[in-house]
């Protein structure tokens, strides 16, 4: 099976990794093109981190209509009524697996998400 890694970090992860039919998307966290966290609450970084995973998943020649599995990330449960209202909007039709997890995560954010997506070559 041939690899194929899609776009650049200056951490030591790669953001999306294609193996065969399927592409790992790395957590993507809510930052803006400016490399800031955006503001707004969980809904408003709900929204910035799937239209990163987008990114990721076009650099690989996907959409998030391919996605056949997510594992979110929560800072605080109580996000979670705004988190899905703003995650359903991306997926609004056949959503994928999810799992979903209150997490104290590494940087000062409400959410983070990775996906798998599933598309063959």
């Amino acid at each position: 099976m041939t690899k194929q890694y899609f776009g650049s970090s200056q951490v030591p992860l790669t953001p999306a990794v294609r193996a065969g039919d399927f592409v790992y998307v790395s957590g993507q966290v809510p930052v803006g093109a400016d490399g800031q966290v955006v503001g707004g609450g969980v809904a408003a970084e709900t929204r910035q981190v799937l239209d990163n995973l987008r990114a990721c998943l076009e650099l690989a020649g996907c959409g998030l209509s391919d996605v056949v599995k997510t594992t979110v990330w929560l800072r605080d449960r109580d996000d979670f009524a705004a988190f899905n209202t703003a995650y359903a909007a991306f997926f609004p039709e056949n959503p994928p697996a999810r799992s979903t997890a209150e997490s104290r995560l590494m940087i000062d954010i409400a959410v983070e998400i990775e996906a798998i997506a599933y598309k063959p070559v």
